[in-house]
């Protein structure tokens, strides 16, 4: 018998991710690094989009490993953490319990949130959306938010040639199933959260992946580039905050270049 091509992809991404979970020593895990480190700039859009976090119920969707969770718990909010792999969910509750704080772990697929309606103020995701059946998340996404809340999204875009090559190069840290983001994805959200905005980064900050690559010599298929963006922000911080100040100028007076980027940042509002 065939088996449903989501149980199925369900399964490949389980298994990538209970099996990256065994890798992860919690005391290697940057909690705050990963929201206040210069390069970390995704995270702090997130913060600006939401606002003040205490007492504000968080649903962090694919919460991997857990340091979005734990610090938004850190600040204050009720914390849901919710992830497709039951191991990924152990590293977020030692993690939790490192830093001495409360998360709720709740093991669910993007597309069957088990949360009643209106359940959350804010939900949070980085790099979850493009592994998910978008036209079965979305409607979750938007019942559990209360009217008013807001959902930030950080999510990989598709088209630009350099990333492309990258992204074959790092077949062993991506699963099967992901897919980078599309403008036509972006439509598809905007459908659905009218009151919806984007905003592209790391355009030449993407030549911080050379660096990697050819100085420091580092497997983009063994090392995670994107962590190590945040394990090494203070070596690399001045020529990120050259090449991204140089974006911030390029993407202003050539908006057509943000096809180009290698993230996309979603800020979903919905209606009161």
């Amino acid at each position: 018998m065939n088996k449903d091509p989501l149980i199925l992809r369900h399964q490949r991404e389980r298994f990538f991710h209970n099996h990256w979970a065994k890798e992860i020593k919690v005391e290697d895990l940057l909690v705050y690094e990963s929201f206040d480190a210069p390069t970390a700039v995704e995270n702090q859009e997130a913060l600006h989009a939401f606002g003040p976090l205490k007492d504000k119920r968080i649903l962090d969707l694919g919460c991997g490993s857990g340091e979005a969770s734990v610090y938004f718990a850190i600040k204050g909010a009720k914390v849901v953490a919710s992830d497709i792999s039951p191991l990924m969910l152990e590293v977020v509750k030692r993690l939790a319990l490192h830093h001495q704080v409360k998360v709720q772990p709740i093991n669910t697929a993007g597309e069957f949130l088990c949360f009643a309606d209106e359940s959350f103020d804010y939900i949070f995701g980085n790099g979850v959306l493009h592994h998910l059946d978008l036209k079965m998340s979305i409607p979750q996404i938007k019942r559990v938010l209360k009217p008013g809340g807001v959902a930030f999204f950080i999510e990989p875009l598709a088209y630009n040639p350099f990333i492309k090559v990258y992204r074959w190069m790092a077949k062993g840290v991506r699963t099967f199933d992901e897919r980078p983001f599309t403008w036509q994805d972006i439509a598809l959200l905007k459908r659905h959260f009218p009151h919806s905005s984007h905003k592209e980064v790391w355009f030449s900050t993407c030549l911080i992946f050379l660096y990697f690559f050819l100085i420091e010599k580092k497997s983009p298929s063994k090392e995670r580039y994107w962590k190590r963006v945040i394990k090494e922000a203070k070596k690399i911080k001045g020529p990120f905050l050259f090449l991204y100040r140089l974006d911030s100028f390029l993407l202003s007076f050539f908006p057509p270049l943000r096809i180009f980027c290698w993230n996309t940042m979603l800020t979903l509002r919905k209606e009161l």
